[in-house]
Parts: C-alpha cells; structure tokens; sequence
C-alpha cells in the first residue's frame, strides 16, 4: 500500500523546512488518531466489520477513492486535508477485521505490535534526520520491492503456507523501515512547502504498512 509521488519544489529556507515538517507530523499523528477512531467504530459495528471482511478487494477500492481525491487536491485547503483524514478513517475500517481476529486469538499482541511501531517509527525517524546520506539510491529498489512484496502477498492469499507468511511479515518490516528512512529523507530534502499533504500520506503509510507486518509476524510466531 505504499507509492511515491512527485514533489511540487524544493524547500528553500530553514523556516520553510521547518513549517512543512510540522504541517507534515501533525497530519501524520492526526491521520493516525483517525485510523483508531475508525478502527474502534467499526469494531463496534459487527454488521460492517462483517461486509468488510467478506468484500475485501471491494472495500480497498473504495477506501482509495479519497486517496486519490485528495491527491487531485493536494493544495486546495481543506479539501485535502479531508479527503485525507476520510482515507485514514476508511483505513481503520479496512485493517479492523485482522485486529479483532488478533485480539481474540492472542490478547495484547496488537498493543504489542503499536508499541514496536512507535519505536521504530522513533528511531528511524530519528536516524534519517540527523544522517547526512544521500538516500536518493534507495528509492527504485525500496519500489521494486514493494512490488515483488504485493505479488508474493497475492500469491500467498490464494495458496497460503504458514512459514511462507512470516516470510512475507518479516520482508516487509524491513522494506517499509526502508521506505520509512526514504520518505523521511525526501521531507528533508525534496518534497517542496506545499508537499505536506503527500508526505504525510506516504510516511503514514509506511507507519501503517509497519504496523500490520508487525502484527503479522508476532501473531505468527506465536502460532
């Protein structure tokens, strides 16, 4: 569930830099505020969680539609800023079916999963901000493999092996850390002061995608 989209223009100054770096993080922790309120809504709504997990493929087509909304309307505030936050809500939607099953055969594994995420997401932040590489390399690689990763994911849908999957979990923890160093990198360096809507939808992203292979691999191993 992770892309790349192109930047409108570097950031010039110091101030810029810095206002789109918290536009960008307020977003992020929003956007993941939301997540929650729509997970917990539809956790509470046993006839909705049911058609998603029936209708899946459907229910993802759908939940990209404001996606791709608010990408038409990346500097038309706020407008943007809603059609994002309607994404992160249909997303908490899409991912509640996976964390009720979770809660129910392995109490507290999702807690432990956010936890892990969180101080990841920390350190790796962290790391891409005061390093001084150029991680601009990484970035057709970090695509081939997301590809490589959706593909082997659809495969193992229709003909699943246990140790296959964690396989897969275990990949994509590291391919979204990745993702999440690059994107992290690209706020710094390449995404211009009107590219907070894109950056924090592609680092929330990365934050998600963490998570539920986080969630994958500790509910795995412990089957």
């Amino acid at each position: 569930m992770g892309f790349s989209l192109p930047a409108t223009g570097l950031v010039r100054t110091g101030e810029e830099r810095a206002t789109l770096v918290r536009r960008t993080y307020t977003l992020v922790f929003v956007s993941v505020l939301v997540t929650m309120v729509g997970s917990t809504y539809a956790l509470s709504n046993v006839a909705l969680m049911q058609a998603v997990a029936a209708h899946p493929f459907l229910t993802m087509a759908c939940v990209f539609i404001p996606l791709l909304a608010a990408q038409g309307a990346r500097t038309k505030f706020p407008l943007n800023i809603a059609m994002v936050l309607l994404f992160t809500f249909a997303m908490g939607v899409l991912i509640a079916p996976a964390l009720y099953m979770y809660n129910i055969r392995q109490p507290g594994v999702v807690n432990q999963a956010a936890l892990l995420t969180v101080g990841t997401f920390g350190v790796l932040t962290l790391y891409a901000f005061v390093s001084r590489r150029d991680f601009s390399a990484w970035g057709s690689f970090l695509v081939v493999g997301l590809w490589v990763l959706i593909g082997t994911s659809l495969l193992n849908m229709f003909f699943y092996n246990a140790t296959a999957d964690l396989w897969i979990a275990s990949v994509a923890v590291l391919l979204f850390s990745g993702l999440l160093v690059f994107d992290t990198w690209r706020l710094r360096n390449v995404f211009g002061p009107d590219d907070y809507v894109i950056a924090a939808v592609q680092i929330y992203l990365d934050l998600l995608n963490l998570f539920m292979a986080l969630l994958r691999l500790l509910g795995g191993r412990r089957n």
